[in-house]
């Protein structure tokens, strides 16, 4: 179809140059000069081509630019959409982002909070520790302190008892009861006094 067409635009455009290039050779056209039979042919020549280009090229040019028309619409709205949704996305990962780094703060701040707290726990406790120990070697002081008090006190009648049955024994006068005493008093080791 196509081959057909061009043959005959071929045809009509060769025989019109013919058709002017003979009426040319006879006599030289002036420049402003009337010449109706090349007119006649032009237009007629004119008339065939737009009817044959208005018929089969003009629907496949426009029908071409149209859909390439289309298509470029279609890329770009696409393209659009594309970006928009892009955009929608980044939006949503740096909210998820933001979000993610505000649970981590909050994360490490609890983290630091029950760090302190037990950290204050285990300081109260070695506190308390200490002060029932101090307390408890206190009572034990205490305990043993009473405890060589009584010992020192037994010790001390046992003494008395040992002496006054020495006196009794001898039952001598009384400044030979008094060296007795000294005497037996005297042999005993130093105590150190109380801290009563």
């Amino acid at each position: 179809m196509r081959t057909t067409f061009l043959s005959l635009m071929l045809t009509i455009g060769n025989a019109a140059s013919l058709l002017a290039q003979e009426q040319q050779q006879e006599n030289p056209p002036g420049l402003v000069e009337l010449r109706v039979n090349l007119m006649f042919w032009t237009l007629i020549i004119f008339g065939i081509l737009y009817f044959m280009l208005r018929k089969w090229a003009f629907p496949a040019i426009l029908g071409a630019v149209e859909k390439r028309e289309k298509a470029l619409e279609d890329a770009l709205a696409s393209a659009k959409r594309d970006r928009e949704e892009a955009q929608r996305l980044l939006g949503e990962q740096q909210q998820q982002i933001e979000a993610a780094r505000g649970e981590a703060q909050k994360f490490i701040a609890e983290g630091r909070a029950i760090a302190e707290k037990m950290r204050g726990d285990m300081i109260e406790q070695t506190r308390q520790e200490q002060q029932a120990m101090l307390e408890r070697a206190r009572r034990e002081i205490e305990t043993e302190k009473e405890r060589a008090v009584a010992q020192l006190r037994r010790e001390a009648v046992n003494l008395a008892i040992a002496g006054a049955s020495k006196v009794i024994e001898e039952n001598l006068d009384n400044s030979k009861n008094r060296q007795l005493v000294e005497g037996f008093l005297s042999s005993l080791p130093e105590m150190a006094p109380s801290g009563r």
